[in-house]
């Protein structure tokens, strides 16, 4: 019961039942944003172990500055601003070190266990999952070569779920132009899955976007 209760309280509540000492409510929080908080991490670094290390700097930074949240703020902002900030400082040294911080070795960053795994028995099923698996591999390229103020603002709209008016303060940018930046980032995105279309092979039944 008590359970059930803590899931219907706000972010910004149990952050501050946190401030007053309640670990429980910390721990709500980490099971809230830290499978979203790392992916738009991952997203933003495109490295796997990297992203792994930002986010536990960002829980560790929530802790160490939990007395700066103000209630009236959204703790969802507080976070990603956060992540944001450890993200650019993360390219940041990559740069220093001379490192394209855009060609890093993806790895098995991003993939599934079942992306990883061939199936030794070929059938229409498995074709559809090789194109479904083919289209999010497109995607992924598409957002990775977004412009970086498209990018970041794609992400932060469509990973971290934020309105457009807190990207804007987030990101230092006026709001019009926040959605500008989203709208070439969705224009973009939709003439890869247009290309995408065009040069996939033809299915038993279609394949629907993500």
């Amino acid at each position: 019961m008590a359970t059930r209760i803590l899931h219907e309280v706000t972010d910004e509540v149990l952050m501050l039942r946190f401030q007053r000492g309640d670990v429980v409510a910390f721990g709500q929080l980490v099971d809230r944003y830290q499978g979203a908080v790392y992916n738009f991490v991952l997203r933003f670094v495109r490295s796997g172990p990297a992203a792994e290390d930002i986010l536990q700097e960002v829980l560790l930074r929530v802790v160490q500055n939990a007395s700066d949240f103000k209630h009236e703020a959204r703790f969802s902002t507080w976070i990603y601003s956060i992540a944001r900030n450890l993200c650019i400082d993360h390219l940041r040294k990559l740069s220093l070190r001379n490192h394209d911080s855009f060609e890093q070795p993806r790895g098995d960053a991003g993939r599934s266990h079942a992306d990883q795994t061939a199936d030794p028995h070929p059938s229409a099923s498995a074709e559809r999952g090789a194109i479904a698996s083919e289209l999010r591999e497109r995607i992924t390229r598409s957002i990775e070569a977004l412009p970086d103020d498209q990018r970041e603002v794609f992400l932060l709209r469509e990973l971290a779920n934020l309105p457009f008016k807190e990207i804007a303060k987030l990101t230092d940018t006026p709001e019009n132009t926040v959605k500008s930046r989203m709208r070439y980032a969705l224009e973009r995105l939709q003439e890869a899955l247009r290309e995408f279309d065009d040069t996939s092979p033809p299915t038993s039944g279609p394949v629907k976007d993500p």
